[in-house]
Formats: C-alpha cells, sequence, structure tokens
C-alpha cells in the first residue's frame, strides 16, 4: 500500500507537469472520479496550467496556476502515478491520463478502492484534508507527543491513524517502532516523553531515507529487508521476529530488542 514515501515518489513525478499546459483528459473509467461526473472534470480542468504540486501526508495534490481548482489523487492499496511519453503502450489499468506537449500523467490503480477529486476553492480542500493530523515528516517531536499523549490504544494503531499523524502506514510504522525499540502493542499512555520523542526522531529517519527512494526500501540493515523472508530474525540482534495482528494489519517485531513493558 502506498505510504508517504511513495507519495513523495507520485509528487517528483508529477513536478514533469508543472508549468504545462493541460492539452487533453482521457477518462478512462469514471469509477475513479470522486463526486463529478467524467464530463465535468475534464470542462474544469480544460486548458489549464499545472503548478507545482504538493502532498500532506498520503494525499497528492495537483494544483492549477491559479490555485484552484486542485485535482487531490489518494492512491489506495494499488495506486501509482507515471510520466509517460505520448505514444507509450497504454495499461488496461490507466484509469484517468493527463496529456501534456511532451508526456502524459498516468493514474494507474488495478484495485480502484480511492481515486481522484476535484477540489474548486479553499473550503472543499479544507472540508477534504480537515481531519487529517499533522503531516508525519513535517511534524515536531512536540506535535508528536501531543498528538500521541493520553490514548489507552496501542501505539501502532495510534501512529496509523490519519487523524493522529498524516502519511505513516504498516511498513513505515513496523520499521519505526524497531529502531524506537518500542514494542507495537504498547500502549500510547503508558509511554513516556523521552519514549514519544525517540519515537519521532525514528520516524523523520525512516521517512526521510524512504522518501529518497519513493518506497519504503527492504535492505538488509531494515526490519522491512527481512519481514518477507520464510524464517525473518532481526537485522540487529539476530533474534527471530514475532509476527501477529494490530489494528488489522500484519506486524513484525523483535521480541528481544523491543519488549512488552
Amino acid at each position: 500500500m502506498p505510504e508517504l514515501p511513495d507519495v513523495e515518489g507520485f509528487r517528483r513525478v508529477a513536478e514533469h507537469a508543472a508549468g504545462q499546459q493541460l492539452t487533453d483528459i482521457e477518462v478512462h473509467d469514471s469509477q475513479v472520479l470522486r463526486g463529478i461526473r467524467p464530463q465535468q472534470f475534464r470542462k474544469s480542468l480544460r486548458g489549464a496550467e499545472f503548478g507545482e504540486p504538493w502532498r500532506r501526508g498520503k494525499w497528492l495534490l495537483l494544483p492549477t496556476a491559479a490555485e484552484f481548482p486542485q485535482v487531490a489523487l489518494h492512491f489506495g492499496m494499488t495506486g501509482s502515478l507515471l510520466w509517460c511519453a505520448r505514444d507509450a503502450e497504454p495499461h488496461k489499468h490507466d484509469r484517468v491520463v493527463f496529456g501534456f506537449a511532451d508526456g502524459q500523467l498516468r493514474y494507474r490503480d488495478m484495485r480502484k478502492l480511492t481515486g481522484l477529486h476535484l477540489v474548486r476553492g479553499r473550503a472543499e480542500l479544507d472540508e477534504l484534508l480537515g481531519e487529517l493530523g499533522p503531516d508525519a515528516l513535517d511534524a515536531s517531536a512536540a506535535d508528536y507527543r501531543a498528538r500521541l499523549a493520553g490514548s489507552r490504544r496501542s501505539v501502532k494503531s495510534a501512529l496509523m491513524d490519519q487523524e493522529v499523524l498524516a502519511g505513516l502506514g504498516n511498513l513505515t510504522v513496523d520499521e519505526t517502532l524497531w529502531r524506537a525499540r518500542i514494542h507495537p502493542a504498547r500502549t500510547t499512555a503508558e509511554l513516556s516523553e523521552h519514549e514519544m520523542s525517540r519515537i519521532a526522531r525514528r520516524a523523520h529517519t525512516v521517512l526521510r531515507e524512504s522518501a529518497k527512494v519513493a518506497r519504503v526500501p527492504d535492505r538488509p540493515s531494515w526490519l522491512t529487508g527481512h519481514r518477507d523472508e520464510p524464517d525473518p530474525h532481526c537485522p540487529r540482534c539476530g533474534s527471530a521476529l514475532s509476527r501477529g495482528k494490530i489494528a488489522g494489519r500484519t506486524t513484525y517485531h523483535c521480541p528481544r530488542c523491543q519488549p512488552d513493558r
């Protein structure tokens, strides 16, 4: 599932279109358009010049040069954004294609769980993003402490809640908690301020390093580099990794490095 690092990669892809005029829009599957018909979508954007794309958590925003309207993209479990030559072979999962003079932005999604919104003004933007917490990469350690304090939920559940912090997902949270030596099932109420600050520092490291390659990497020194092995072991201490379910998601942790206390 695309997480903040993946969407940051899609933001860099979308930069190809910044400063370019939209020449055509192909809607191959209207099911990915949320709250608007294909004809209205095309009419609202026809001839617009795209501005600099920006991201909030797992959302990507493509503003026009006049700021609004903006196209808001969410990638669900299987979505992606690609820059392709105009004569590149079409893909069966290319749902919406934005055409420019020297290329195309293609929204590709197999499962169509989320999709594209047309945001016409500030009020609509605030309504769409208003319940999101601060962006997990931009948030300070003080933000992390304030957002996590007082809950009775597991720390993994809280970190994955987009209303707490926007952008963290299953892989980034498992990696962050492993680096912070925090058991994912511990409740946030029992975490000290020092531990919450440590989580923030480790989250920033994980997100920065992952954003550079536009995905959560499977490096040998990372927990994520071992979770798919038949017999996964901790890259730090060599202990067998524990596998379970927290907040409905498959969770890996090291029982030695991340004691339940």
